[in-house]
């Protein structure tokens, strides 16, 4: 039930997608809309020919590969606007834009690569799903943008299509002063965070768990119900579920039939003996259930010890992996390092929302935080694939900070679009979803914009704070100058 509402949700939010990218990048748009139905074709044969299994961590691994197939889309028309902009040809444009954005497309890409073979590797369970998808997905989006975008761009282009207005045209914008504002910005990250420990820290201090953890994660109970008509699945998932949400207070109820009877195995979170009976009165009140034929036990967690001992050790050597990636790539530590800490920022600032807002810890939460940093790093590698081209034509005279204020600027709509249309999917998938899906989604949607938060007004400001020493030696031969 879960992966249908997830599919419809998906359904429904790429619809949404392909009309936004219509609206605001017209005969662009229109390509990348050919080029993304091609791509969810792709990933259906493959998942089919692979047999892969979905979960909900899989399919967040799908939904993050779209969200990169959409930005690897975006980057290209921005830069084909920017070179419509300097009075470049469309034709010229087109070719000149493909060609700007392949090393931020590439090293986006890779980097996530990096991270989803790693967690393949040292994944076990829904991480391995995660990564499974996640990797099918980045290959087949790099792809079809690279490749089907291109050429239906080209077929439009020669089919008519050749007035730039048709393409749009970007303008220069007064560049904002992100560098200046790093330290109100570092300090709202800091409180948030900080409110976060101080939520696990009384929670735990008055005797709950600091987090509020799922049956994945600490055990729970086992109720054994046998009904008076054998329910489908369906059925189950319509009818019972929510009443046992209601009385156990629990949005991760799982249900499973015994086969060739009647008898229904709930499994929820850990309940005391006044709600067992609640639940075992609810049930007979709302079903008709026999109560003394209603049986419970409680169910260990430790098997979820392995899962995440294993995730922690994956999510651990994925970052150091994309750190080197970042540095060799780059050329400069400074860069890697800042965009670690980034990653780092979004989990905790997250992990304050699951604090505060007591969202249920399980399978989801995996999921979740892989997704979030799959998508922000994506979107860090965008803005600093743009400060090292600006770095290649740097004069001694350029003042840095306003270097760095220019690249955050140049990429903003980019960094506004790509996380919107993002948000969108996330969204409808919320309000379409079941219980289970909307614990996903929540905190997903929190990690998009935190994302995009922390990629415009953090990222840039760290790599400049890292790298004084440059910024004091340009100083120096300025002066001499």
């Amino acid at each position: 039930m879960a992966q249908v509402a997830v599919w419809a949700g998906n359904l429904h939010g790429f619809v949404l997608v392909c009309l936004f990218m219509v609206a605001v990048y017209r005969v662009p748009g229109f390509a990348s809309v050919l080029a993304l139905g091609i791509y969810v074709g792709l990933v259906l044969v493959f998942l089919a020919m692979f047999q892969i299994t979905l979960t909900l961590p899989g399919i967040a691994g799908i939904i993050l590969s779209i969200g990169m197939a959409v930005d690897a889309n975006v980057i290209i028309f921005t830069r084909i606007k920017e070179e419509i902009g300097v009075g470049k040809t469309v034709r010229s444009a087109m070719k000149t834009g493909f060609h700007k954005a392949l090393s931020a497309i590439i090293d986006g890409n890779v980097t996530t690569l990096i991270a989803a073979a790693v967690l393949f590797w040292r994944g076990s369970g829904s991480v391995k799903g995660f990564a499974s998808t996640l990797a099918l997905g980045v290959v087949l989006s790099m792809f079809t943008a690279l490749f089907v975008t291109q050429f239906t761009l080209k077929c439009l282009y020669q089919a008519g299509l050749q007035d730039p207005k048709f393409y749009g045209v970007k303008k220069a914008r007064t560049p904002l002063p992100f560098v200046q504002k790093r330290k109100l910005c570092m300090a709202l990250s800091a409180a948030v965070i900080l409110a976060g420990w101080a939520a696990m820290a009384w929670h735990g201090g008055s005797g709950d768990t600091a987090l509020n953890y799922s049956m994945e994660f600490q055990g729970g109970t086992s109720t054994n119900v046998v009904f008076n008509e054998d329910m489908s699945l369906e059925e189950i998932s319509s009818q019972v579920v929510p009443v046992v949400e209601e009385v156990t207070g629990d949005p991760e109820v799982q249900t499973q039939k015994v086969q060739g009877t009647n008898e229904v195995i709930i499994k929820t979170k850990t309940l005391s003996v006044e709600q067992r009976q609640a639940l075992d009165e609810a049930l007979a009140e709302q079903f008709g259930v026999d109560e003394e034929t209603i049986t419970a036990e409680s169910i260990s967690g430790a098997v979820s010890e392995a899962m995440k001992k294993d995730a922690v050790i994956a999510v651990t050597i994925a970052t150091i992996c994309m750190l080197l990636y970042i540095w060799l790539r780059f050329q400069d530590i400074c860069f890697a390092a800042s965009a670690v800490l980034a990653l780092v920022h979004d989990v905790l600032v997250v992990l304050t929302f699951y604090a505060v807002a007591r969202w249920s810890v399980g399978s989801t939460f995996i999921a979740c935080m892989l997704t979030i940093v799959g998508y922000s790093i994506n979107a860090t590698i965008v803005i600093f694939d743009r400060i090292r081209e600006r770095l290649r034509t740097m004069t001694g005279r350029q003042d840095l900070a306003e270097l760095v204020n220019d690249c955050i600027t140049e990429t903003l709509s980019r960094s506004v679009n790509t996380s919107l249309t993002t948000f969108i999917m996330v969204f409808v998938l919320y309000l379409m979803g079941v219980s289970s899906v909307r614990e996903f989604a929540m905190p997903l949607m929190v990690g998009i914009v935190c994302g995009a938060y922390s990629s415009v007004c953090l990222t840039g400001a760290i790599w400049f704070m890292m790298d004084r020493k440059r910024v004091a030696a340009r100083k120096k031969d300025s002066a001499g100058q």
